[in-house]
């Protein structure tokens, strides 16, 4: 059994922050040490690139969550751990997904919208201040993902019409070219979805109303101190519902510490008791975590080896797949193709062959002219899913033998242009 493939990244735009904590770092953590999962974890300076011009900020926002990653117990052995940037076949695989993508589609991503939107208000042009990087977002979300094949992508709610376009991204490659892309599935914790900041509003570096991840005792107290409440004293009851300060400490409290919480909440506790409880509750969590990071901001070289480290281990996925990417397209050396071109001609006349053996199974096998067995089923249940394999087969050719790999014989690597030639002789054959 496949193991469930776990991808996240967080942009290199700003110091991290209590929201990207709960939002990505801790439970993508968690998710790297659970059984029959591999994890995927990216710096995603490329998207930085977008919103923020100053070179020296993009460089410490990296190294700034890279030590956050690690700290927070991300074992670089165990998951892959790399920087955007150092993957070249991503934005090649942007490029490749900008071709099967409509305009209208992207015209519709929340960012973009929000901009054109932000402009019309004013009376301004509508791409006023719009550059291309942020209407093609989507698309380099969507070759992050994709690359890897990742199955769950944890995101918050605002992302997930991201993971839906690159589901679509995957269909709309697929119909053309094969089977190669796993469409992939949004992940949400729903309590800490989007984790609210001291203002209220969503915790976001662009709101400038953070609370940075590893402040210090005093730093991490004094933001919290200045969390935005209202107007009533102690004693009068208060709503958890709206609650800067309930939401952020629910999403570092337990359970039963949750509700301990909602009941004084009712019973009037006084707002400075409740940012108390609040900065003791997160600083229990996070102080531990403190002095690893710190080492690590103090020896960038040691962040920079990890990360290379990781670079190595994710292009041993990307590149093979990339040039299948490539051959898949058309992208292809001239020679081989004369070589294909040759083997088509010799090949029109291969057949499949099905029959039933003393196992009481179904099997089949592709031969050609000469009745050479080019392709051998395994057995199956029935000749109705045998024929299913076979019509799979016939319509997708050689981008079928990795969707139905558990039921053909390994195909060597030098029958594959032979396969695929007679595959599409006799596709053309039928039409």
């Amino acid at each position: 059994m496949r193991s469930v493939r776990f991808l996240t990244g967080i942009t290199t735009s700003g110091t991290p922050h209590l929201g990207n904590y709960v939002g990505s770092i801790r439970p993508s953590v968690r998710a790297s040490l659970t059984p029959g999962v591999e994890s995927y974890y990216f710096l995603a300076d490329y998207h930085a690139l977008i919103k923020i011009d100053d070179p020296a900020r993009i460089q410490r926002s990296t190294l700034e969550i890279a030590a956050s990653w690690l700290a927070a117990g991300l074992d670089p052995e165990k998951v892959t751990f790399y920087r955007q940037s150092d993957i070249p076949e991503i934005p090649e695989l942007t490029w490749l997904l900008t071709c099967v993508t409509g305009k209208g589609v992207l015209n519709r991503a929340h960012a973009y919208k929000a901009a054109v939107d932000k402009n019309l208000a004013t009376e301004q042009d509508p791409d006023m201040d719009v550059n291309a990087g942020l209407f093609m977002y989507p698309v380099l979300m969507g070759a992050d993902i994709l690359m890897f094949n990742a199955h769950k992508v944890p995101v918050g709610r605002d992302q997930i019409q991201h993971i839906e376009m690159a589901r679509d991204m995957a269909h709309s490659f697929n119909h053309r070219y094969g089977e190669h892309f796993v469409p992939p599935q949004a992940v949400v914790e729903e309590s800490v979805a989007t984790l609210p900041g001291l203002d209220g509003r969503k915790m976001s570096k662009s709101y400038d109303n953070t609370i940075p991840l590893f402040a210090s005792r005093e730093q991490l107290k004094k933001l919290i101190s200045g969390i935005v409440t209202d107007s009533r004293a102690p004693g009068e009851p208060k709503e958890p519902e709206g609650s800067a300060l309930f939401q952020i400490y629910q999403a570092f409290a337990s359970e039963a510490e949750t509700q301990t919480l909602r009941q004084d909440y009712a019973n009037g506790i006084a707002w400075a008791d409740a940012k108390q409880r609040l900065f003791e509750r997160i600083d229990l969590e996070i102080a531990p975590m403190r002095e690893t990071y710190h080492s690590l901001m103090n020896d960038p070289h040691r962040v920079e080896a990890i990360l290379q480290a990781g670079a190595t281990k994710a292009r041993k996925i990307s590149t093979p797949f990339t040039a299948r990417l490539r051959h898949a397209v058309g992208l292809r050396s001239l020679v081989s193709s004369e070589v294909a071109v040759a083997k088509v001609a010799k090949a029109t006349t291969a057949s499949f062959k099905q029959y039933r053996e003393k196992d009481g199974k179904f099997y089949f096998k592709l031969v050609n002219s000469s009745g050479n067995v080019l392709l051998q089923s395994r057995g199956f249940e029935s000749p109705k899913v045998a024929g299913q394999s076979i019509a799979t087969l016939l319509q997708l050719g050689l981008g079928a033998l990795e969707a139905l790999g558990s039921q053909l014989e390994p195909l060597e690597a030098d029958c594959q242009e032979t396969v695929a030639a007679a595959l599409a002789g006799m596709a053309r054959e039928d039409k």
